[in-house]
């Protein structure tokens, strides 16, 4: 699974493909709300993903549709993890703006070290975009970032009931899995 939504790849694939992509697309169109009153190039890549979140909102969700309780839980499920991975996005910007501000740098600088523009380099501090494995390699070295403020360790729900299924295959008392970690008793 991705650690991060890219909005490019969204707009490219033009479907949300279940709950996940839902709530992971709600978070980016509130961020590119904020983001298109200093960046308007960005107004036209909301109004696509606004199109392509009615889409599947209104095949998923509509009122002719049967929900279930199983939806129900998908969604929230969903929604607690996009949560998780907006809360990580949030703490490793300020992370980053923490040591630009101890080096006196700003973002821009750190654009022309990293080799992105100004615009793109917002989009990644905000989460619009991913940082490639290189930038968030540059970023710890650089400015000595230890890597869980720079890479999300957030394990998926699908990945944790697969998790949950071979560590009770184990039967190992001491190691189980709870909803945020995976924790030694």
């Amino acid at each position: 699974m991705k650690a991060q939504t890219d909005l490019r790849e969204i707009l490219k694939k033009g479907v949300l493909n279940d709950e996940l992509d839902l709530e992971r697309a709600l978070i980016l169109d509130r961020k590119l709300r904020l983001l298109v009153k200093a960046n308007p190039e960005l107004a036209a890549e909301r109004k696509q993903l606004r199109s392509i979140i009615k889409s599947y909102e209104k095949i998923n969700w509509s009122a002719h549709s049967a929900i279930s309780k199983q939806q129900i839980q998908e969604s929230d499920d969903a929604e607690y993890f996009a949560e998780q991975e907006r809360q990580f996005l949030e703490m490793r910007k300020e992370v980053i703006k923490r040591k630009l501000s101890k080096f006196n740098l700003s973002q821009q600088d750190l654009g022309k070290i990293l080799g992105h523009s100004k615009s793109y380099m917002s989009e990644l501090m905000n989460g619009i975009c991913p940082f490639r494995n290189r930038d968030l390699i540059i970023l710890h070295r650089l400015f000595h970032i230890k890597l869980e403020y720079l890479i999300p360790t957030i394990i998926s729900q699908n990945d944790k009931g697969k998790l949950k299924e071979s560590i009770n295959k184990l039967n190992k008392p001491k190691l189980k899995l709870e909803r945020e970690n995976l924790v030694f008793a």
